[in-house]
């Protein structure tokens, strides 16, 4: 039984939340939560806050067992830029993006898992 949990419009670039993603890709969830717990990045608390959700969605609405899940798949895309303008020299302006991202977490159950 697959759980998904989303989180859309986080104010941190793709690029930067991809950083803590990649370390904890396919792991178990007890793993991935001492990982996070200790990552020095802004998304961690973030993705942390996110994987809890998610475990509470397999309890609460698939009855499954915490300690049974790993994370099939956890996806980061682009999300809406916000654009700001800044006044430059002889009347100019440049644009400042201000990016933001879309989390989508997958958690399954381990024995569905392939190695």
């Amino acid at each position: 039984m697959e759980v998904k949990a989303h989180l859309n419009h986080l104010r941190i670039s793709s690029r930067k939340v991809r950083l803590v993603v990649d370390l904890i890709r396919e792991m178990e969830v007890e793993e991935a939560k001492i990982q996070l717990k200790f990552i020095n990045k802004k998304s961690s608390e973030l993705l942390l806050k996110l994987l809890n959700s998610a475990i509470a969605n397999a309890k609460n609405n698939f009855n499954l067992d915490e300690n049974n899940l790993h994370i099939s798949k956890i996806i980061v895309n682009d999300g809406k830029i916000l654009k700001r303008w800044r006044p430059r020299a002889m009347g100019r302006s440049a644009r400042i993006s201000k990016r933001t991202s879309n989390v989508t977490i997958t958690l399954d159950e381990a024995k569905n898992r392939i190695k």
